[in-house]
């Protein structure tokens, strides 16, 4: 699908399943300005109550930027990796079904932080939307949780080609322990 085309699914998407009225009453209570931004996103600048931490954020097809910026300068220009890194955001509450996303992304964002202590580093979400050009950076996972994948990576590779977890099963007739799944 050419990416207008696509563009314009995730707006229609986004209008339907609510997300978008959701993000520009957030933006609108927070007393940010709109601007129609490309591909079909809305940017909302000079967003002021101090949560979330993150710079800018998405909800639906509004990106909402909770710092100014110097002039008339769109987002899209001053920060091209930062739009482009919501732009992906918005892209995921259409797949997500709208709202639904909230709590999907959240529960992404504590495996995140039970996994390497930061709450974007193992969020699918961010890691879908890119790390870097989100501003956040991969960590390594927590010490117990490396230890535990280095195990099953060792068991894994001594376990050889067609291994199963429960081992071949009784031996069938004549000693076989063939089964049809091998």
């Amino acid at each position: 699908m050419p990416t207008a085309a696509r563009h314009r699914v995730r707006l229609v998407v986004n209008v339907i399943n609510g997300a978008t009225a959701a993000g520009l009453g957030i933006a609108l209570a927070g007393g940010a300005r709109l601007a129609r931004g490309p591909e079909g996103l809305l940017t909302a600048t000079g967003y002021r109550p101090p949560v979330p931490a993150a710079p800018a954020f998405t909800v639906g097809n509004v990106i909402i930027v909770t710092r100014r910026w110097p002039g008339p300068v769109p987002l899209e220009a001053a920060a091209p990796r930062i739009f482009a890194h919501e732009a992906r955001h918005a892209s995921q509450y259409a797949w997500c079904g709208g709202l639904l996303m909230l709590p999907l992304y959240f529960a992404a964002a504590g495996v995140s932080w039970a996994a390497c202590g930061d709450f974007a580093a193992w969020n699918v979400f961010e890691r879908q939307a890119g790390l870097a050009d989100g501003g956040y950076t991969d960590r390594p996972p927590r010490p117990a949780l490396a230890r535990v994948r280095r195990r099953i990576a060792r068991r894994l590779q001594g376990a050889g080609p067609g291994w199963c977890p429960d081992g071949p099963g009784p031996a069938g007739p004549g000693g076989s322990i063939a089964t049809p799944f091998r």
